[in-house]
């Protein structure tokens, strides 16, 4: 997933997501279809699921970065914060 600069713009698998407020479930939508989704950041505490405790859902590709997130490098694009 790519994030424009101000993070209110997502890239993914082809997909362009706005982020908005106001909606019940979601924080992101599909600019072409209006489908709605939750997108939330990987956290080290591993608390980065919506609803409780769970395994959070890894894309294949992000697999390695994540682990790496979660033992301590910075997430691809926020090295500098």
């Amino acid at each position: 997933m790519d994030f424009s600069k101000t993070w209110s713009t997502a890239y993914f698998h082809g997909r362009t997501l706005r982020r908005a407020g106001g909606m019940f479930d979601a924080n992101f939508y599909d600019v072409q279809t209006n489908e709605e989704f939750w997108v939330s950041g990987p956290k080290r505490d591993r608390t980065d699921t919506r609803y409780g405790p769970s395994n959070p859902e890894i894309e294949p590709e992000a697999v390695e970065t994540y682990h790496a997130f979660l033992e301590g490098a910075p997430l691809p694009g926020r090295e500098n914060g």
